[in-house]
């Protein structure tokens, strides 16, 4: 060993298995969101639940002035009375002169007229039961309750409020946010891009069953519960070019909220021969443009690549690097391209990394560079270069 030759830590390229995902901006949603609204006229006597808290289905949650509608249910029900008891009374004579217009004790004329004063009362009765089913419905909605169960935002009125049955007054709402959705795009150019890369044989479509989305919060934290990919959109948005995706993803802690940012990673297919190297490899210059450096016959040689996005710890280089290319990976203080350098193996976190590489992760990021990859990974990368440089 030369003690004055610049020391390098490699790695050995090989095709290894890696999933195509992509990182797609989106909005998280509700499953159901129920707007809690009046049926009836009246004032709120009563506001019986905790704001912010959870409530269940069917929990009452306002109380609306019940006077007037329980006076309204109890003149129903007395005008259903008298109607059965005149329709009891028409039966009566009808039955009676049922017999006696056989022996032309009665003429057909009273006959008939008794029957269909039976039939009159008949329907008399079924309206009055229709009006006060109808009060008894009014009488109900003065209590105000969930109609799913999820978690309940502030009282949109207060006690002693009036609401109104006409403009419909909301009163709350109600969400369910677990498990939530999470509404997203993809540009139909990178849809097309797959599509031929599918076609071609390069990458191996996942179904929808088994597409993973995995969402990334707004402080660039990956969430821990895994969701799936609900459907694609049939139809493009003419004003952004745009498709919508929908996923959805448990939320039992509550920490996906409605309205919030996140972006989704969506593994799309798979690349049985996808080759990747650790971030740290990956070298910038000031114009943007990215290369790797390379060990052949004990000297450095600069080599231009293009990526396809991150995964995890790693970058898939897409095009410049071939299978069994030793690319430096730690080591980049004193060495420039052509000059010689002493080689090892390079190491994580003191152990071998399996096959010479790290190991591609489920769940990954791709950003292409050349679609103004996320702010946030080209700093860490500059910075983790910086660091080993």
């Amino acid at each position: 060993m030369n003690p004055g030759m610049p020391q390098v830590s490699v790695i050995t390229v090989q095709p290894e298995r890696a999933p195509i995902v992509s990182e797609l901006p989106g909005r998280v949603d509700a499953v159901r969101d129920a707007q809690i609204r009046s049926r009836v006229t009246g004032i709120v006597q009563k506001i019986t639940f905790e704001q912010g808290g959870d409530v269940k289905e069917n929990q009452l949650l306002f109380k609306i002035d019940p006077a007037p509608y329980k006076a309204a249910y109890d003149q129903a029900t007395a005008q259903l009375k008298q109607a059965q008891a005149n329709l009891f009374s028409a039966k009566l004579l009808a039955d009676r002169y049922a017999p006696l217009v056989k022996a032309n004790a009665v003429s057909k004329q009273e006959y008939d007229n008794a029957v269909a004063s039976f039939r009159q009362a008949d329907a008399a009765v079924a309206a009055a039961k229709a009006t006060q089913d109808n009060a008894a419905i009014n009488l109900g909605y003065t209590d105000v309750t969930s109609p799913i169960t999820g978690r309940i935002g502030k009282p949109l009125v207060t006690e002693g409020a009036l609401v109104e049955s006409t403009s419909a007054t909301q009163m709350a709402t109600v969400q369910q946010l677990d498990p939530v959705y999470v509404d997203f795009t993809q540009s139909t150019a990178e849809l097309a891009t797959l599509r031929r890369a599918f076609a071609s044989g390069q990458l191996q479509q996942v179904g929808k069953d088994t597409a993973r989305a995995t969402v990334v919060l707004e402080d660039g934290t990956e969430y821990s519960h895994p969701g799936k990919l609900l459907f694609t959109g049939i139809t493009v948005d003419p004003s952004t070019g745009q498709v919508n995706l929908r996923a959805e993803v448990p939320n039992p802690d509550g920490i996906l909220l409605p309205g919030m940012y996140v972006r989704v990673r969506l593994e799309q297919g798979v690349n049985d021969k996808a080759l990747v190297v650790p971030q740290q490899a990956l070298q910038r210059t000031a114009d943007g443009s990215q290369s790797l450096m390379l060990v052949k016959d004990n000297k450095i040689e600069q080599l231009p690549v293009t990526t396809g996005g991150a995964i995890k710890n790693s970058w898939l280089i897409t095009s410049g690097l071939k299978a069994g290319d030793v690319v430096v990976v730690e080591g980049f203080q004193k060495i420039r391209p052509g000059a010689p350098v002493q080689v090892s193996q390079w190491s994580k976190n003191g152990a071998p990394a399996p096959g010479g590489q790290p190991a591609a992760q489920p769940g990954a990021k791709p950003a292409a560079p050349a679609e103004s990859p996320k702010p946030a990974e080209p700093a860490q990368q500059d910075k983790a270069a910086g660091q080993k440089s």
